[in-house]
């Protein structure tokens, strides 16, 4: 959490953790609200918390359509009707972990966020980069340099998914081929 010292300074000092935040907000929200554990994503500006609901039954001819419809109507209803005690939850939850935090919901195969931050990130960046920026911006795949960097953020996160998957499978080879070695 961002605070000021003695010397006027901006400074980040250490947040409380975030480690129990799943189990304390299952604990807090009445009972039949949510079907499970809510999935609690944080860093050090924001807390994401994902309410799973229950499933609804579909009828047996109900087509990808009907049931994305059904959930996403789950999903409304569910946020209009916790709206005010998820904003009481909220503040509560500020105090204690240190940070903002912005709900959702999970329904069958649907997700939606509600609100989530939107926070300014300075970068320096040397010219070579901006021109990154700005041939995105120019070719129209962006609308401004913010939009920009989000996209190339994006874009690495996509990429580095694959690679990590990739070491995982290789990590998992390693291991085999370590069980099948002589014993030391």
């Amino acid at each position: 959490m961002a605070a000021i010292d003695d010397t006027g300074s901006w400074h980040y000092g250490p947040l409380p953790s975030t480690d129990d935040a799943p189990a304390w907000i299952y604990g807090i929200v009445p009972d039949g609200w949510i079907a499970g554990m809510p999935d609690v994503t944080v860093d050090r500006d924001e807390m994401i918390i994902i309410c799973p609901l229950p499933t609804p039954d579909h009828p047996a001819d109900a087509t990808e359509s009907d049931r994305a419809a059904t959930e996403e109507g789950r999903i409304s209803r569910f946020r209009e009707a916790t709206r005010d005690m998820r904003v009481q939850i909220a503040q509560q939850l500020q105090y204690r972990y240190h940070r903002q935090s912005s709900w959702g919901a999970r329904c069958g195969s649907t997700t939606m966020v509600f609100t989530h931050q939107s926070l300014p990130v300075t970068t320096r960046l040397r010219q070579p980069e901006r021109l990154v920026l700005d041939t995105l911006v120019g070719s129209g795949v962006a609308a401004s340099r913010s939009d920009a960097l989000a996209w190339c953020v994006r874009l690495v996160e996509q990429h580095a998914e694959d690679w990590l998957k990739e070491l995982r499978e290789a990590m998992v080879s390693v291991d085999e081929l370590r069980r099948r070695g002589p014993s030391v």
